[in-house]
């Protein structure tokens, strides 16, 4: 039973730890006209890689068929897209989900749907917003059926307008024609305004609505003789730095007030500005833009404006335009921004209760200068709404909040917003930089902040080995560099950065970058050491040769032996030097100078010449009494007498009985050598007398031995042997 428990218990843990599939709930599914049937689900997150499978019956449940999505780490993994042809009108389609991961597979409710109540056209196209001649307070409104809708079906429409200047929608609801008419009649306006229009439309029996269509503008007839509003205008600027030679650009705005009834129209403008300390410099400017370029000097200045048209003039707008060294007060503490449903709100906080009046002034951020702003005013509340539709999707908006105290303008607070986000529309470009043997460094640029589509939430840093896993890291949106560590020593990656938003990310350039196999490091630590021990070798080595320099001399630079002192030259002194052709050396030479062996000539015959000198030499020997002192055969001078190692001493006609060795000399194998010719004998005599020699052996005989090699080798013309029959020759001779 224990054995059954332990071997079950690993399955139960790995069941235990397994994460279970989250049931797909709440499918949705729009059938977008003649492009794609999509359909979405939730949960939108799973813990582990799930694949998603959507099953389709279609033809009233007569073909069926699926798709399927990408794993977990898409950014479309819970909805799935059917596309044409097989979708057609009117129809009824069968969905069902299923999830599937490494854990199991669960399967989502059938759900059931009718094309018919799920289709979603394009919005239509607006070409002209009219008055109609005669008829006051109207403007008629003309346009184009979508091209992406049933044309079996009749549509219903939803057309929301608006003044220029105002801030509220107002919408009527009305449906297509019998015959197809694409014309409205919107009454109930004023009389000379211009209103903003848009529209959208929806199948009969649908609950899609088609997005609206572009805005388009028209202006009501005038309607009698009416006086200007006397809410005057809408005065704003937009402040510039100050140019090199002192002047500032000031970029002047002003529009209709708000809310206020315009009737009249307008023929043009006439602003008025001077400096605040001198009325004497006013200027005077008409125009009929609702904008001024002005350039103005450092100090502090006052402008008006005023509208007119042929009835009157409308009442006097002014604005006063702050000295360069003004210091503005401050006043908001935070501000925020968060969508609602179809609109922007911002709200901002401040702790000065006496400012009730803000400007709100917002432009898209660009990468060159921003040439189109938009302002309103608010009074009465720290909240500003703005509809979405006004705002561009996947452009960043600047929106900066001025506080307004009577004449004084404080200090803005900004911040960004984006009405909708998307991917990037470019990935960052990196590159590598501080290439080690284990770690890199990776940088990247921004994206242009044109084509963010959205906030920078994270960068994520792929890279990978030649053929090996690939590894990945993320930081946030405020970094630009990341130093990877840990890397294989003399290996190929490849490495790229991926820049997400909340609606997704986009991977930037791909580039290739290989490890070192040694580092700077390594290299400067190699050769730290070798040097040092270099510099440890050669320290004592200095001090050696300073304290001895003889010694360290003698090693470096040995002495060469000089051959007119070798023991060759000791056989005949003097005449042996002359022969070698040695030159006398003064022992005020320099010693550099003694150790040099210099050349000299050798005779052809030197070998001859020297065993005739050593015969001769013999013969002299052999003439004289033993026992008696000899001269020096070097010098002359009174010496004991040294016998030859190389030759016994054998007198004429005696037979040899010991042999005398000397003590300075080491013995050898005795060896018999023939009686020295004199010197200056022919050649012809020569060869007599070693003739004689040879017959003569038995008075020059010795005990058996193997001759001198050194005499042998040299000897090349001469050769002494002793005869074979030596003993018995001996024998006779005694």
């Amino acid at each position: 039973m224990w054995a059954w428990t332990l071997w079950m218990l690993p399955l139960l843990c790995k069941f235990s730890l397994a994460v279970l599939l989250a049931k797909p709930e709440n499918i949705s599914c729009i059938f977008y006209y003649e492009r794609n049937f999509t359909c979405t689900w939730s949960p939108e997150k799973e813990a582990s890689d799930t694949w998603y499978t959507v099953k389709r019956t279609y033809c009233f449940g007569r073909k069926s068929d699926h798709c399927t999505t990408g794993n977990s780490t898409s950014t479309a993994r819970t909805s799935c897209s059917f596309y044409p042809p097989p979708i057609t009108i009117p129809d009824n389609y069968t969905i069902q989900v299923e999830a599937q991961n490494a854990d199991g597979i669960i399967k989502s409710d059938i759900t059931q749907w009718r094309l018919d109540t799920i289709v979603k056209t394009e919005p239509p196209e607006i070409y002209s917003v009219k008055p109609v001649l005669g008829i006051k307070r109207m403007v008629q409104i003309k346009w184009k059926r979508p091209v992406l809708a049933p044309k079996s079906t009749t549509l219903k429409y939803r057309l929301r307008f608006r003044t220029v200047n105002g801030a509220g929608w107002m919408e009527v609801n009305f449906k297509e024609g019998s015959n197809g008419d694409t014309t409205y009649n919107l009454t109930g306006l004023q009389a000379f305004t211009e209103y903003v229009v848009a529209l959208q439309c929806v199948a009969e029996e649908s609950v899609f609505w088609s997005g609206w269509s572009q805005e388009k503008m028209g202006t009501t007839e005038e309607e009698g003789k009416l006086v200007p509003s006397p809410h005057g205008l809408d005065l704003w600027r937009v402040l510039r730095p100050a140019m090199v030679d002192g002047r500032r650009p000031v970029q002047l705005l002003w529009k209709k007030a708000r809310g206020a009834p315009v009737l009249e129209k307008t023929l043009g403008y006439n602003i008025q500005y001077f400096p605040e300390n001198n009325t004497n410099l006013t200027k005077t400017v008409n125009t009929t833009n609702q904008q001024l370029d002005l350039y103005l000097g450092g100090e502090t200045y006052w402008v008006s404006v005023i509208s007119y048209n042929s009835l009157g003039e409308s009442s006097l707008a002014t604005l006063r335009i702050p000295a360069i060294d003004e210091k503005p007060f401050q006043c908001i503490e935070a501000m925020h921004s968060c969508l609602t449903q179809d609109q922007l709100v911002v709200e901002w906080q401040s702790s000065a209760s006496e400012v009730d009046t803000w400007m709100v002034e917002w432009f898209p951020v660009l990468d060159s200068e921003p040439s189109i702003f938009s302002w309103e005013s608010v009074s009465g509340a720290r909240n500003w709404t703005i509809q979405q539709d006004e705002l561009k999707p996947f452009w960043c908006y600047n929106i900066s909040v001025y506080p307004m105290l009577q004449d004084q303008v404080g200090e803005p607070y900004s911040i960004q917003a984006y009405v909708k986000e998307g991917i990037p529309s470019v990935g960052p470009v990196s590159k590598v930089e501080n290439i080690g043997v284990k770690t890199v460094t990776i940088t990247w640029k921004e994206i242009p902040t044109s084509r963010r589509n959205g906030f920078i939430s994270n960068y994520t840093i792929f890279y990978q080995a030649e053929d090996g896993k690939e590894f990945s890291k993320t930081v946030n949106s405020s970094i630009l560099q990341y130093g990877l560590e840990s890397l294989t020593r003399m290996t190929s990656y490849t490495v790229q950065v991926m820049a997400s938003t909340s609606a997704g990310g986009i991977n930037g350039t791909r580039i290739n970058f290989k490890t070192l196999s040694i580092s700077v490091f390594e290299i400067f630590l190699i050769t730290s050491l070798v040097g040092g021990s270099l510099l440890i070798l050669i320290i004592p080595t200095v001090a050696y040769g300073l304290k001895k320099p003889n010694k360290l001399k003698h090693l470096c630079w040995p002495d060469v032996p000089n051959p007119a002192k070798s023991s060759i030259a000791m056989w005949r002194g003097d005449n042996f030097e002359d022969k070698l052709n040695v030159k006398e050396f003064d022992d005020s030479v320099n010693m550099e100078e003694e150790r040099i062996l210099k050349p000299c000539s050798v005779p052809s015959d030197l070998i001859d010449k020297l065993v005739v000198d050593f015969e001769n030499f013999l013969e002299e020997f052999s003439t004289e009494e033993p026992g008696k002192g000899q001269e020096n055969i070097l010098g002359g001078e009174k010496n004991e007498y040294v016998t030859s190692p190389y030759r016994p001493y054998c007198p004429t006609g005696k037979q040899f009985k010991e042999l005398p060795l000397s003590t300075e000399i080491p013995s050898r194998k005795s060896q018999c050598l023939s009686s020295g010719v004199p010197e200056g004998t022919s050649s012809e005599d020569k060869e007599q007398l070693l003739s004689s020699a040879s017959s003569l052996g038995l008075d020059h005989l010795c005990e058996e031995g193997a001759p001198n090699p050194y005499l042998k080798n040299s000897v090349t013309t001469r050769e002494f042997l002793v005869p074979e029959k030596l003993p018995d020759q001996t024998k006779r001779e005694v």
